[in-house]
């Protein structure tokens, strides 16, 4: 292979879609084989034991000496360039490999990059830690000075882990070790899927094509495509079940190390929300089952004619409703359209990815599945990954990945350490995006069955991203509980899928054998641990955001722009306070779900 980032070989764009753009991330490196990523590579490693050299041990004594809290912030400073020339390799082999996981050179490539920047990184493991052990009077007394009060939210964040950091040597072994641990059971189970292959009707698919079919317009088809994923699923059980179980007992590990009481207190303390705050959020949804899902599913399978939906029908498009492929020009156009009836300025952010190659759209084999929209680093931008197939669905995600690059690039200025927005309010401007794109879409809708239509598609995405989110995170908490107990067998993990997904699915959906090992294919149990609620968290909170907007003055867009371009700088509860909402508050889930609940009884009152 020529020293490229282009793809050896790419599957033809379906006609019906036009031209499906691929990313240019010669803005990073010019491809693998460069001389640029090599001298990188070479000189993160000095730049790290330089700085280890200059700095361990030292920093109290800089902190005491005069012009302290200047010098002690030029420290930050070389610290955060440092980590901005680290994200930019590191995401430059993330997004390559992301492109194929199956090239045995893309996968080395990006085993080596993680090993190298392991090694160099390990030399900043000190840094944070010693940070947490400046004496707290000192510390609040040298914040007073401006150069040292611009790292403030940085230095109050890193110190919220200090109760869970444990003695240098073991944070070191833990960092090192991550490569042939944690990190290579996640490469692992990405290869794993990206080499799946599903046979539908004489035909092998990858997984996004088939779980593409799951809303098709054929029923026969659907039903195909669930018993082939089944099928597959179950061949591949046995190595599924080791990773989940051998992640969930390297998890429980890391937190008994690290004095965390609840098997989910780790994500919420990166997060940077309050236990009470999910817990609340999590409750709400659990007892609005039946209100929502139950009730929409039930109404669902009325359309259908039947009591009950097989598993394989739950996001079947409407009977008797025309169902086209959206190409993507129209798909580009609607999301910026949608975006500039809010704000021009956001909208004009985001024709950047189409205009200067930042998106990857078509779907190709070894391709990771899903979409993601990836932050790489502040002197760089953003790139969106899609498997664009032309559903309603994927313009949405196309607005949703949109949504995240907007926050993004408003939140880089930053920098390195402080543009990262907790993952509770990272998912804000991807819904938000989908709710304006959503809300363009539906004053188009020119007769009453393309409106049910489209208020059906949005209610299904409302309740895939809440009420299923939160299933998936009680699903999480289950199997990391039992896992305390020993290793769980794939029967044990199937049982309790079964158990969460039909508590929150209701009696109107049946799920027939084979559905026991969809919980195999998700990704996020696997590189996140219990991140699911975020999506709930964005949608709800998005909801009460939209609610606002309806009934604002004219100054909210840029006051929403605001709270976007703050990246991880502020609280949640600082953010959301000029906005009315206050998460902490019981009442503030409801006011979420009860769009959904309104959208619900519409759609009934349609018939």
């Amino acid at each position: 292979m020529a020293d490229t980032i282009a793809h050896a070989s790419q599957a033809p764009d379906a006609p019906s879609l036009g031209v499906l753009p691929e990313w240019n991330l010669a803005d990073l490196y010019p491809g693998i084989d460069s001389p640029e990523v090599a001298a990188d590579l070479g000189q993160a490693l000095g730049l790290c034991k330089a700085f280890e050299d200059a700095n361990k041990g030292r920093l109290e004594a800089i902190l005491r000496e005069a012009g302290g809290p200047a010098r002690l912030a030029a420290v930050i400073a070389d610290y955060e360039a440092i980590e901005d020339k680290l994200g930019r390799i590191a995401s430059f082999a993330g997004l390559v490999y992301a492109g194929d996981t199956t090239d045995p050179r893309r996968a080395k490539f990006y085993g080596d990059v993680q090993e190298k920047l392991t090694t160099a990184s390990s030399h900043l493991l000190f840094f944070t830690l010693e940070l947490n052990r400046l004496d707290d009077a000192l510390l609040a007394q040298s914040l007073a000075d401006p150069r040292l009060t611009h790292w403030k939210p940085w230095l109050e964040d890193i110190r919220r882990d200090k109760p869970h950091q444990l003695e240098d040597r073991i944070e070191q072994l833990f960092h090192e070790k991550s490569v042939t641990g944690r990190g290579a059971w996640n490469r692992l189970f990405d290869e794993t899927i990206a080499g799946l292959r599903f046979k539908v009707d004489g035909q092998e698919l990858t997984l996004e094509p088939t779980l593409n079919l799951l809303q098709d317009t054929t029923p026969e088809k659907r039903e195909a495509a669930a018993h082939a994923l089944a099928d597959t699923f179950k061949d591949n059980l046995r190595l599924f079940t080791l990773i989940t179980n051998t992640l969930a007992k390297d998890k429980e590990i890391s937190d008994r190390w690290r004095a965390f009481e609840d098997v989910a207190d780790s994500r919420h303390l990166a997060n940077r929300v309050e236990r009470e705050v999910v817990d609340a959020l999590v409750a709400a949804v659990h007892e609005a089952y039946p209100r929502l899902s139950h009730r929409y599913y039930r109404l669902k399978a009325r359309w259908f004619g039947r009591d009950k939906l097989a598993h394989w029908d739950r996001n079947a498009p409407l009977p008797k409703v025309e169902s086209r492929v959206i190409g993507w020009e129209e798909a580009r156009d609607t999301v910026l359209d949608a975006y500039a009836g809010f704000s021009p300025r956001m909208s004009a952010i985001a024709r950047r990815f189409f205009d200067e190659s930042w998106i990857d759209a078509p779907v190709r084999p070894g391709k990771a599945p899903g979409a993601f929209a990836h932050p790489t680093v502040p002197s760089a931008h953003p790139y969106v990954l899609l498997n664009y197939m032309g559903k309603t669905r994927d313009v949405m995600t196309l607005a949703h990945e949109l949504g995240h690059g907007v926050h993004q690039v408003l939140a880089a200025p930053n920098g390195a350490l402080m543009a990262p927005t907790p993952l509770t309010l990272a998912e804000t401007a991807s819904v938000f995006g989908e709710m304006l794109t959503f809300r363009a879409l539906l004053a188009k809708a020119e007769t009453p069955a393309q409106k049910r239509a489209m208020l059906a598609s949005k209610v299904e995405d409302m309740i895939n991203t809440v009420v299923r989110q939160i299933a998936f995170y009680s699903f999480e908490r289950r199997v990391h509980l039992e896992r305390r107990n020993g290793e769980l067998t794939a029967e044990q993990l199937g049982e309790i899928w079964l158990g969460v997904q039909s508590e929150s699915l209701g009696p109107a959906i049946d799920l027939r054998p084979g559905y026991e090992t969809f919980w195999t294919y998700i990704p996020h149990f696997i590189h996140s641990p219990f991140y699911v609620y975020a999506y709930a968290f964005g949608d709800c909170l998005v909801n009460s955001l939209y609610g606002v907007y309806r009934n604002a003055d004219a100054g909210f867009a840029e006051r929403y722009l605001a709270m976007l371009a703050a990246g991880g700088t502020r609280h949640h509860s600082e953010l959301l306070a000029p906005f009315g909402l206050d998460a902490r508050d019981p009442a503030f889930w409801q006011i979420g779900l009860g769009m959904i609940e309104g959208m619900i009884a519409e759609l009934e009152a349609m018939g």
